[in-house]
């Protein structure tokens, strides 16, 4: 007997008008703001018994150790490239374990430099049409509140992007009763950014998606992060899915509060742009970059930097558990989760975040969800830096409920849910449409139409897999009404 269908979730409210320097207290200007007393209880319950505190201790000292090595190794790191007709058609097993151990990837020609360079223009002929447009910095707009112009919808939608999304998603492993489909990418709206040439404003340090706080605070997320937390970072692997798909990411309901799990965030090129010029910068060593974030607050350090050496300020026996403080470094209520020298010292990020490599019109630069990424402080080339931001976005319950919300802000011309409110592009010339969503796989990923219980999956996963497929599939069309 099929069970009832559940009460449909709520839609979520729209928030307050802004732009992106209201997701970060960094770009916003906010100092650290001292978290309610509930939150050392939380670090308390973590930390646990002494069985696990002699655990926790072991693997900091082991950690810390490993991040010094990998702190001298970086300088020569290089990030992993690939072509399109590589990663889709024949990936060796060489890259697929570089990819799994930086956490990112460059994709070349995914979409043709003529096609790239189009969109650039249509965008900047959006904009020109469109003056009330709003963006950051507000006397200099280099980050767009733009979701819905045509250009996106057709990035979005582009096969042969939506390739790259599931080759993505098939990185990661998952358990037979873990409700996700790993080869169904949904739409996820993001902003758009054309950096000039001499700025330095835009300059977003590092930082994590996906929430901040949340990591420990909600159970569930919490949970993707459990052989961390009892010392065993050596057995945490990054790329088991998990409980990710069924985290709250967003208990605040911040403006840079993120409704969806995104696998992977990712930016699609439309400029020619390289090193100095404005590019992403990245830590290049997932298991230890999250095993050190996730640590970081249960540890305090005894001795200041004022009193000791560079080495024995971050020697493992200047630092011991915190028993005493709800602070969570760089973790503030309802904002972005950011690092830097003074909050996570181990990580030595002010020379240890990598460069991209040089990137064309149409190439794709991917980055897994607990990456520690940056933009380079100035961007000193002679043109544009500029990409549409589109993540890898697996079909999820909680994701298709985000789907949902968005498809009705994207039928109105209103900014996504995720992002500041307001009219948005509502009352803009050459607002794209629903009749700009091309192709069966890119309406079935915007939620316009329901999703087919069998398409996009091989024979073997159609043995494999058809029960769990269906099921998630069959939910995803209840929750989206289609």
């Amino acid at each position: 007997m099929t069970p009832p269908p559940l009460p449909p979730t709520p839609r979520r409210k729209e928030r307050k008008e802004g732009d992106i320097g209201s997701v970060f207290a960094s770009l916003s200007g906010e100092a650290e703001a001292v978290l309610p007393p509930r939150f050392l209880d939380l670090k308390r319950s973590i930390i646990g018994d002494e069985a696990n505190q002699a655990a926790l201790r072991k693997g900091w000292a082991s950690l810390t150790r490993r991040l010094a090595q990998r702190a001298d190794e970086i300088e020569a790191k290089q990030q992993a490239a690939i072509t399109y007709e590589e990663f889709i058609e024949r990936p060796s097993k060489q890259l697929i374990d570089e990819i799994k151990s930086c956490g990112t990837v460059v994709v070349r020609n995914v979409v043709s430099e003529e096609q790239a360079l189009k969109w650039l223009d249509e965008i900047r002929e959006y904009v020109k049409l469109n003056p009330q447009v709003k963006g950051f910095p507000a006397d200099d707009k280099q980050v767009f509140e733009l979701y819905w112009s045509k250009p996106q919808l057709a990035a979005r939608a582009h096969p042969r992007s939506m390739a790259v999304q599931r080759a993505l998603l098939s990185l990661f492993s998952r358990s037979p009763d873990t409700p996700v489909s790993l080869e169904t990418p949904l739409t996820y709206a993001d902003r758009l950014r054309i950096r000039n040439p001499g700025d330095a404003k835009f300059a977003l340090g590092p930082h994590i998606d996906g929430g901040s706080i949340e990591r420990w605070e909600d159970p569930t997320y919490r949970s993707v992060y459990e052989r961390i937390l009892r010392g065993k970072w050596e057995e945490f692997d990054a790329w088991e899915i998990g409980a990710r798909g069924e985290a709250k990411q967003n208990m605040y309901d911040g403006a840079g509060a993120c409704g969806v799990f995104r696998a992977f965030q990712g930016w699609t090129s439309l400029s020619d742009t390289g090193p100095t010029e404005g590019t992403l910068r990245v830590y290049p060593f997932i298991q230890e970059m999250s095993a050190y974030t996730l640590m970081r607050p249960l540890f305090k350090v005894i001795q200041s930097r004022a009193e000791l050496s560079h080495d024995a300020y971050l020697a493992p026996g200047n630092w011991e558990l915190d028993l005493e403080t709800s602070r969570f470094p760089g973790s503030p209520l309802a904002r972005g989760q950011e690092l830097n020298d003074d909050t996570h010292p181990h990580l030595a990020l002010s020379r240890t975040m990598v460069s991209l490599p040089r990137v064309k019109p149409g190439d794709q630069a991917w980055w897994h969800c607990d990456v520690i990424h940056a933009v380079e402080a100035e961007h000193r080339g002679t043109g544009p830096s500029a990409v549409m931001y589109i993540p890898s976005v697996p079909l999820t319950a909680q994701n298709a409920e985000y789907v949902r919300d968005q498809r009705e802000s994207f039928l109105a011309a209103r900014p996504p849910p995720d992002f500041p409110g307001g009219v948005g592009e509502s009352g803009f010339q050459g607002t794209g449409r629903e009749e700009d969503v091309v192709g069966l796989a890119a309406r079935n990923a915007m939620g316009l139409d329901a999703f087919d219980f069998h398409e996009g999956l091989s024979d073997d996963e159609r043995a494999i897999r058809e029960k769990d497929e269906r099921a998630i599939r069959e939910k995803a069309n209840v929750v989206l009404g289609i």
